[in-house]
C-alpha cells in the first residue's frame, strides 16, 4: 500500500482513538473527597481558654531587712526547707560593733540617770530643810528626769541594734522548697533585695489574665476546668479565688483560681489552661471551625454536602456569624443539627459539584 494511504488511514484512526481515550479518562476521574462536621444540637454556652502558670498558694520573695555582704547561702533551687532552716546570712560585724557602741552608751546614760536621781534626792531635802532655794530643787528634777529619758533612748538604741543583728540571718518561716535563688556568695546586696523565691505549702493555684470583655462573667467561687500540657489527658476542678478589680498595665485583669483536692503529681511553674464556660445570653450558636467560612461581599457562606448514596452534592448556604473563639467561629443562624459543613478545602469547590465525603 501506498505510504501517502497509510497516512491517511493514520489521520481517520487517531482522531477517533483520542477521543476514546479522553472518554475514557473522564469516566475514571475520581470524585473529591472533601472533609466535614456534622453540625450537633445547638449550644447556650461559651467556652473560653486562658493561659496560666501553676504556683504555690503561699509563695514569697524572701529578702533581707539590712544591707551587706552574703558570707553564707547554703541553699539551691528544689532543696527542701524546715521552719527555721537557714537561707542566707550576712556579714554581722557592723551591726555587732554598733550594738556594742549602744551597750556602751546605754551604760553611760544609766549612770548619768542615777547621778541625777542621787542630786535630785540631796537637793530634795536641803529643800525641805530651807537650805536650798526652790529653783534648785526644780532645775535638779529637771535634770533627773532628762537622764531617766536618755536611758530609754540609749535602751531603744540598743534594741535596734540588737535587731539589725538579727536580720543578718535569713530563715524559712514555714516548711517550704527553694524554688529560685538570686544572688551570690559574697555579694553585696541592699535591703529588700529578693534573696531566693520559695512555695510553701502543698496546695497550688493558678493565675492569668482575662480581657475587660470578659471578667464581668467571672466571679469568685465559680468553678472551671484546668489542663496541663505535662499531664496530657488529666482534668482537674478549679475554684475561682481571686478577681481583680482594676486592670493592669496590659488592659488586663490578674485572676487566680485554686486547684481542689490534693495532687501530689502537680508542682509550681507547669503551663496551665483555664477552661471556663459561660452562659451564653441571645440566640443559640453553632462551633465551626475558621476554614469552613466562605467570605463573599454579599456576606459569609459555607458548602453543605446532602448525602446522595455514597455521594454528596454541594450547596451554598448563607450564615451569620459572631465572635471567633479559641474553639472556633460562632454561627448564630443559617444552619441546623445534621448538616454535614465541609471544613477543608473550600476554594477548589462549587455549588452543584459531587463529592466523596
Amino acid at each position: 500500500m501506498p505510504i501517502r494511504h497509510h497516512l491517511l488511514l493514520l489521520c481517520v484512526l487517531v482522531p477517533g482513538l483520542t477521543a476514546c481515550q479522553r472518554e475514557q479518562a473522564a469516566v475514571e476521574t475520581p470524585l473529591r473527597a472533601v472533609r466535614y462536621v456534622e453540625v450537633s444540637d445547638a449550644t447556650r454556652g461559651r467556652v473560653r481558654t486562658f493561659s496560666g502558670i501553676s504556683q504555690s498558694t503561699q509563695q514569697s520573695r524572701m529578702s533581707f531587712k539590712v544591707s551587706g555582704t552574703i558570707i553564707e547561702l547554703p541553699v539551691e533551687v528544689g532543696h527542701s526547707l524546715l521552719r527555721g532552716d537557714l537561707i542566707a546570712r550576712l556579714d554581722a560585724s557592723e551591726y555587732l560593733l554598733q550594738a556594742q557602741q549602744a551597750q556602751a552608751s546605754l551604760a553611760q546614760a544609766e549612770a548619768a540617770a542615777r547621778n541625777a536621781d542621787a542630786n535630785y534626792d540631796r537637793v530634795k531635802g536641803l529643800y525641805e530643810n530651807s537650805n536650798a532655794s526652790r529653783n534648785d530643787l526644780d532645775s535638779a528634777r529637771a535634770n533627773a528626769e532628762s537622764a531617766e529619758a536618755q536611758t530609754r533612748a540609749a535602751q531603744k538604741i540598743l534594741e535596734l541594734s540588737d535587731l539589725s543583728v538579727s536580720y543578718t540571718r535569713l530563715s524559712a518561716g514555714l516548711d517550704c522548697t527553694i524554688a529560685s535563688v538570686n544572688v551570690d556568695l559574697n555579694e553585696n546586696i541592699s535591703a529588700g533585695t529578693t534573696v531566693a523565691a520559695v512555695n510553701c505549702g502543698s496546695d497550688l493555684e493558678v493565675k492569668f489574665d482575662v480581657p475587660g470583655s470578659i471578667i464581668g462573667d467571672i466571679r469568685q467561687g465559680k468553678e472551671t476546668s484546668i489542663q496541663f500540657a505535662a499531664l496530657a489527658g488529666q482534668i482537674y476542678t478549679g475554684i475561682v479565688k481571686e478577681v481583680a478589680v482594676a486592670a493592669t498595665s496590659s488592659a488586663a485583669f490578674p485572676v487566680v483560681v485554686a486547684i481542689d483536692g490534693e495532687n501530689p503529681e502537680l508542682r509550681p511553674g507547669l503551663s496551665a489552661e483555664v477552661i471556663f464556660e459561660f452562659a451564653r445570653k441571645g440566640p443559640e450558636v453553632h462551633l465551626l471551625p475558621l476554614s469552613s467560612i466562605v467570605n463573599r461581599p454579599d456576606g459569609s457562606y459555607v458548602f453543605i454536602a446532602e448525602p446522595d448514596g455514597n455521594e454528596a452534592v454541594l450547596r451554598l448556604k448563607q450564615v451569620e456569624l459572631a465572635e471567633l473563639t479559641e474553639t472556633g467561629i460562632e454561627v448564630t443562624s443559617g444552619l441546623q443539627a445534621g448538616d454535614y459543613v465541609v471544613t477543608a478545602g473550600v476554594s477548589v469547590v462549587r455549588a452543584g459539584q459531587r463529592v466523596k465525603l
